[in-house]
């Protein structure tokens, strides 16, 4: 939690207001068991009565006091007669106040005797006694309410600021950081963990800061009502505090693993979801769904754990504060009966010592919670604190505006983190507006590798890619990403409609624009079909589109971005003979001006290129037109027989 306090310094006037709102709150609070002890102690016991025994008393007062035979004794013995009154004396104050029965009973027969009405007295005051506890009560209310709307405020903005953020350096990362965390685990990470730090984070403010201050505060004002029962609080906070620590190190080690476990159920769901049509086409269903019970019989079973090990924690602190509660009237009617302790004092030491006992449960309880969300707190701090291996230079030049972008390969290197070999090695080309350079090779050649170093997804380990002759890494992301139109091997559409995914390359671009780029991408024909045209509803994924029709939208989305590099990975592959020549011929129109770089596995698609890029275990091993490549590389001549017979390889 330590390395996400950044998120918290912007909220501490608000954790400040909260922080005396919840000294308030147990102020209000503490007072009340006082008040209690009030009500029995002078309302119930002294009849109401809180003034001190009378100093003097006059003729009528004495003689009315003394008509009655059981206070005649006490009256001779605490009063002499001093001119015309009756003053009290120092030896008769001491009987008095040493028994209290005849002390609150002469009281009461001296308020008689001053014509005042005892019962109503005493009325008067458990009512005033019972307003005030109300008040208290109602204001403890309000900054109760106060405290939880600043406790939800404060942790919901934490949690949406580290999210954001979160969200923001993911979408920083390169290829490399996803190689390191997996798309199951970001997720969790984005949801889950940060769900947990919101919800530490207000039970911190509500509770953790709370129970301290009522804690010491109880101890404070049931030292001042019985200091000579406090070891009653002692024994029972320490069987208390043994208990929690007998479960907090049963249940801390399964804590810490659970978020752990979230993670591979996730990934798991996720990996079976998205390869379902794979699952079912193997009749592996079964297998699967073992898998994934497995996942989830053992993220249940540690949730099982820990939970019937919590479940314990509530009948023994029961029997903790019930324990608390007898001996303490044990102990207290002793002193009572003994008239060391009023009734009403030590009704509220037990309130005192149950409302202590409550603040080091709380205090327990958070400490359960908190390990959990420190464990969160590190994997979202580990996403945050990874910086991009990719990242924009401190001065940022930019490439010549205007005139013909010329994209170039310089002597280039590159081997992916952790690789003992190298992907590629020492590729040189140029590739120029208007032409089309096409690059093939067997499977796991480089040929994708090739292209992702274009946009930087990942950065060269050696030579250079030069974009119009400045090195793509002297540029901001930002700007060559910019210039740059891809269409990735696997088709994504996002959910929406078919117009909001063409747009998703320039939000500004037209019906006519799109028009233009549909019938190059050969899409216009399932796009007329539907009535609703442009504002066809795209499911998430493209799910209710075939791989044609998305490789076509995907084509067409690329086309409506003014960008000056188009690079088609593999994106043809789902295309019949007919449409494929039919967008190929349609492109070579629409592209005149742009570099366009085509990766494919068919020979048919890229033999008509400009330029062809002949990949071998990482190697340029050929370069050049179709019928050089057939007479000079000999891995083209392969590649391209392993397709079409001799005759239609020359042909063609």
């Amino acid at each position: 939690m330590f390395k996400l306090r950044k998120y918290y310094l912007p909220h501490l006037g608000a954790i400040a207001l909260a922080l005396l709102l919840l000294f308030i709150q147990a102020n209000l609070e503490l007072a009340l068991p006082d008040y209690l002890s009030k009500i029995v102690n002078v309302g119930i016991q002294q009849g109401g009565i809180e003034s001190a025994l009378p100093e003097n008393l006059d003729r009528e007062q004495y003689a009315q006091i003394k008509a009655d035979t059981n206070l005649a004794p006490v009256l001779s013995a605490a009063y002499e007669e001093d001119g015309t009154s009756y003053r009290l004396t120092d030896r008769g104050r001491a009987v008095l106040e040493k028994d209290n029965i005849k002390k609150y009973a002469f009281l009461r027969a001296c308020l008689a005797a001053a014509g005042a009405d005892p019962g109503r007295l005493q009325s008067l005051y458990i009512l005033r006694m019972g307003a005030i506890m109300l008040a208290l009560t109602l204001a403890s209310a309000l900054t109760t309410i106060s405290v939880g709307f600043i406790a939800a405020r404060v942790s919901a903005s934490v949690a949406r600021d580290i999210r954001l953020d979160l969200f923001r350096r993911v979408e920083s990362f390169s290829s490399t950081e996803f190689d390191t965390f997996s798309t199951a685990s970001l997720i969790t990470r984005s949801t889950n963990d940060i769900t947990q730090i919101q919800m530490v984070s207000f039970m911190i403010i509500r509770m953790a800061l709370y129970a301290p201050i009522m804690g010491v505060g109880g101890v404070i004002r049931a030292l001042g009502k019985a200091p000579s029962m406090a070891w009653i609080i002692g024994v029972a906070v320490l069987f208390l505090l043994s208990f929690v620590g007998l479960i907090m190190s049963m249940a801390m080690p399964r804590f810490k693993i659970m978020q752990k476990l979230v993670d591979n159920l996730n990934r798991v769901s996720r990996e079976q979801l998205s390869g379902l049509l794979v699952v079912r086409a193997f009749n592996r269903q079964d297998f699967e769904r073992d898998r994934f019970d497995a996942a989830n019989k053992e993220l249940a079973d540690n949730n099982l754990f820990v939970m019937r090990t919590m479940v314990i924690m509530m009948p023994a602190i029961t029997l903790i504060m019930n324990g608390l509660s007898v001996a303490v009237i044990w102990v207290g009617s002793g002193k009572v009966a003994a008239a060391q302790m009023p009734i009403g004092d030590m009704m509220a030491f037990l309130q005192y010592a149950v409302q202590i006992v409550m603040s080091f449960l709380m205090l327990s309880m958070m400490f359960i919670m908190i390990p959990r969300a420190a464990v969160s707190a590190e994997r979202v701090a580990e996403v945050l604190g990874t910086e991009p291996v990719i990242f924009d230079p401190e001065k940022a030049e930019s490439p010549p505006m205007g005139g013909k972008t010329i994209l170039e390969f310089r002597n280039v290197d590159f081997s992916y983190p952790g690789g003992e070999e190298r992907a590629l090695s020492g590729i040189s080309f140029t590739a120029e507006p208007g032409k089309t350079t096409a690059v093939i090779g067997s499977t796991g050649s480089g040929k994708s590798t090739l292209v992702n170093l274009i946009p930087r997804f990942y950065d060269v380990t050696g030579g250079e890619i030069l974009l119009n002759g400045v090195d793509v890494r002297r540029l901001k992301q930002e700007d060559l990403r910019r210039r740059i139109g891809l269409v990735p091997q696997k088709a994504s559409l996002f959910s929406g409609t078919v117009a909001s995914n063409l747009r998703y390359g320039d939000e500004s671009a037209g019906e006519e624009k799109l028009n233009e780029v549909c019938e190059t991408a050969q899409v216009m024909d399932f796009i007329r079909e539907g009535e609703r045209g442009f504002e066809r509803p795209v499911s998430q994924g493209g799910s209710n589109f075939s791989g044609g029709q998305k490789q076509r939208l995907s084509i067409a989305r690329a086309l409506v971005k003014p960008a000056d590099v188009l690079i088609f990975d593999d994106s043809f592959s789902a295309l019949d003979f007919k449409t494929d020549r039919a967008l190929r011929r349609s492109l070579k129109e629409s592209t005149a001006d742009r570099v366009t770089l085509i990766v494919a596995q068919r020979v048919s698609t890229i033999m008509n290129a400009d330029q062809i890029l002949v990949l071998d275990e990482g190697k340029l091993t050929g370069k050049g037109t179709h019928r050089e490549l057939m007479e000079h590389c000999p891995t083209y001549r392969e590649i391209v027989l392993s397709q079409l017979s001799l005759e239609e390889a020359e042909n063609l």
